[in-house]
């Protein structure tokens, strides 16, 4: 299985697998590192920038317990403006590196997924769904001033709208769902108990880890063993371990050295593969959309 993991596309020169840095995490601003990469370079691409979720106020408890949300100076933008400019900054590198046969996941909150989703289309992207992710366990609204926010939303795309021979392995997922076709709404809880990854003084490492069920079915259903994700945004890490399991190579871009130091030791130490990596792959020919 472990053999699996190592093989690389035949449609790159290995030289350029080499600058690529395959299946490692290169430390800097996802931004220039990806204008490092050559065009149409990588299989798939799942995206979790920062929300811009503009949290001014600290957040309590009913019990006075103070709540640790998301503010990390990372989310943090001067402006709605400066936000949008920086996601067309990486996006347009995203779409660049894509291949036409590739396609690309960008997960986010009501903060920021209709902006981002405005610009993929501006910027061409052609979206093939938009998957709830509804959250089987989420944090409660404390102060009682709105529902109970319990879903993100990750949009799903091609490169563009001519860009029909994207992987999708249908069967597979439907195998995977118990035999019935996979909807696009995803009950997953969010990371509790051992997975969820904690720093030497006991606090979460980091403030939005994704649950490897999500990244399971995104990498199982849009890419094939072999493919090469890559993942701007690594954070701790989730994407990396998950395509590791599966079978996939990975490269992560992250800013952070606390989030590489802990993603590191994390897929090293992954050490037993999905079974669903030995599943059957579909004989893919493209899609009528």
């Amino acid at each position: 299985m472990f053999a699996a993991y190592l093989i690389l596309t035949d449609e790159i020169p290995h030289t350029i697998l080499k600058s690529m840095e395959i299946n490692s995490i290169i430390h800097g601003d996802c931004i220039e590192e990806l204008k490092l990469f050559p065009d149409n370079s990588v299989d798939l691409i799942f995206a979790d920038p920062p929300y811009n979720m503009q949290l001014k106020n600290e957040l309590y408890r009913p019990n006075n317990t103070k709540v640790d949300g998301v503010d990390d100076e990372w989310d943090k933008f001067n402006s709605f403006s400066e936000y949008d400019d920086f996601c067309v900054s990486w996006l347009k590198e995203c779409k660049r590196v894509l291949k036409n046969t590739g396609s690309i996941w960008v997960i986010g909150s009501y903060h920021n997924i209709f902006r981002a989703g405005n610009i993929m289309l501006n910027l061409g992207f052609w979206i093939l769904n938009d998957v709830t992710w509804h959250k089987t366990n989420p944090m409660p609204n404390f102060l009682g001033t709105r529902f109970t926010n319990a879903t993100e939303t990750l949009l799903w795309c091609s490169k563009g709208e001519k860009c029909k021979k994207y992987t999708f392995n249908h069967k597979m997922m439907k195998k995977y769902n118990g035999d019935k076709q996979m909807t696009s709404v995803w009950r997953i809880g969010l990371c509790v108990g051992k997975e969820r990854l904690k720093g030497e003084d006991g606090r979460k490492a980091h403030s939005t880890q994704k649950p490897e069920e999500l990244l399971k079915r995104v990498i199982l259903s849009t890419s094939k063993k072999g493919d090469i994700v890559l993942d701007p945004f690594f954070g701790t890490g989730t994407t990396g371990a998950v395509a590791k399991k599966l079978g996939r190579n990975y490269i992560g871009i992250e800013k952070e050295p606390d989030y590489i130091a802990i993603a590191k030791k994390r897929i090293n130490a992954v050490n037993i593969f999905s079974p669903e990596a030995e599943w059957e792959e579909e004989n893919f020919t493209g899609f009528k959309i």
